[in-house]
């Protein structure tokens, strides 16, 4: 019993002087759905390798870049390719930890046992657009970014405004698995991460556009050296098939 006790007051006073360990081995990564994803796979080994757990913290690309902006504390970024050079540029991410991981197309996605629409060219890919009740994407993103030029060029711009549903975070697949929206247009591997979600095709070639995700580490990390040791698993021959099945292609 006295052994127990003594067990305890160790234990109790551990915590009072904020010993955590798991914490304490945590590497804090911000990303989009699409790192959490493949991070989520790759991780235990990581843990198991380097003694640090990886925890994404994940929402659009976009938002991400801003909390870094402002000053949130981080280890390491996988954010869109044109994001991460500007950070660079800003002091907040090393410019020799700069490293492209993997890329993914836009994808049509709807409702998993909805009709699929006709996608395969140009013109029907614009005809589906038109006849469909209502479009969802994401409010801001390297995706809409593309996507706001494609509907214009196509010369559908003003009839998707009346249609559109743009989400200020990831839930594209998620409104269209609830069958809140018809039509979901976003990255491939945000369909394929969504159950219920049910992956149409790419957009045509001519049109699509092809988002690169890259990883940075953080100036300010205490845990330089284990984020640079992430990045190499991401780019081993163990990740490749990892990104592959979740729909992107490795850098």
């Amino acid at each position: 019993m006295r052994g127990l006790r003594f067990a305890g007051v160790a234990l109790a006073a551990a915590f009072a002087l904020g010993a955590n360990p798991a914490n304490a081995a945590d590497l804090k990564i911000f990303g989009s759905r699409v790192t959490k994803v493949i991070v989520g796979e790759l991780g235990p080994s990581f843990e198991k390798a380097n003694g640090f757990k990886p925890e994404v913290v994940a929402d659009v690309a976009a938002v991400m870049k801003r909390r870094i902006e402002g000053g949130e504390p981080f280890d390491l970024a996988v954010l869109v390719d044109f994001q991460i050079d500007d950070l660079i540029k800003s002091g907040k991410i090393l410019a020799d930890t700069r490293t492209d991981i993997m890329s993914s197309g836009i994808g049509v996605a709807v409702k998993r046992g909805a009709p699929k629409p006709d996608i395969s060219t140009v013109e029907a890919f614009k005809k589906t657009l038109l006849n469909a009740k209502s479009i969802t994407y994401l409010k801001e993103g390297a995706s809409t970014i593309h996507l706001r030029k494609v509907f214009q060029q196509l010369g559908i711009a003003d009839a998707i405004k009346g249609k559109a549903v743009e989400t200020a975070g990831e839930e594209v697949s998620e409104f269209v698995a609830e069958g809140k929206v018809e039509l979901g247009l976003i990255v491939t591997p945000n369909i394929m991460s969504v159950p219920d979600a049910e992956l149409v095709g790419p957009l045509p070639a001519e049109i699509n556009s092809v988002v690169m995700f890259t990883a940075g580490v953080s100036a300010q990390s205490p845990n330089q050296q284990a984020a640079r040791e992430l990045i190499k698993l991401l780019k081993s021959p163990e990740a490749k098939p990892v990104i592959k099945a979740k729909g992107n292609d490795p850098a």
